[in-house]
């Protein structure tokens, strides 16, 4: 299943505009703090298709039936740019589990690139809700290295929820057929309908990372 908010009228769509800018980029402090909105609503959006059960309250006056979330939860960010967007989601599941990986486009001499995965920190994902944030949904292959390197360490979750603030056509035609189609579900701000020969999301936002923390070597 695949959400774009950005589709309807959403506050989140002011985030994701600022995200974009490239005047507004220039603030670093400003893109993290927005990718972090963006991932508090996100996170309220995904509150909404997990499992529930009742809960008695003690107040100072009496007591209370609440309803709260019952799955366990565990949030994983692709570094570096994913960090911001993961705070957000943990500004709201303040009780989940993190696991986190690196994964990077390795250049080669004819013009193409492949994804070397190569760190992983992750607990059990066994029964679990895996909630994995990455900024930008490209070609969709990293997304797919990412997961099976994680399920390789953790094992399987019961439910993925993708969120990615830009993605590609592409990337989500490509992370739906190669992802478990039953239990996926992507949660996107915008797509695009580019996607260049070196593989970068148009209009995009540009690369992600370099704008959180500054451009690498």
């Amino acid at each position: 299943m695949v959400h774009i908010l950005g589709d309807g009228n959403t506050i989140l769509n002011r985030f994701v505009a600022q995200v974009r800018d490239r005047n507004i980029q220039t603030d670093s402090m400003r893109f993290r703090r927005n990718l972090e909105r963006i991932g508090e609503v996100m996170s309220y959006e995904i509150s909404k298709h997990l499992k529930y059960h009742s809960q008695v309250v003690e107040t100072p006056l009496g007591e209370v039936q609440m309803k709260l979330v019952s799955d366990k939860v565990v949030v994983a960010s692709v570094l570096r740019a994913g960090l911001p967007l993961q705070q957000g989601v943990l500004n709201y599941f303040d009780d989940a589990e993190c696991a986190f990986v690196s994964a990077y486009r390795k250049n080669k001499k004819d013009g193409t690139f492949k994804i070397d995965v190569e760190y992983v920190s992750c607990g059990s994902l066994e029964g679990k809700v895996l909630i994995l944030v990455d900024p930008t949904l490209a070609t969709g292959q990293s997304l797919r290295l990412i997961y099976e390197a994680l399920v390789a360490h953790g094992g399987e979750p019961m439910h993925t929820h993708i969120v990615s603030v830009v993605a590609s056509e592409q990337g989500v035609d490509y992370a739906m057929k190669h992802l478990p189609s039953k239990s996926t579900t992507l949660w996107l701000g915008a797509v695009d309908a580019e996607l260049t020969s070196k593989a970068y999301v148009v209009p995009g936002i540009g690369d992600a990372g370099d704008l959180c923390y500054g451009k690498k070597l």
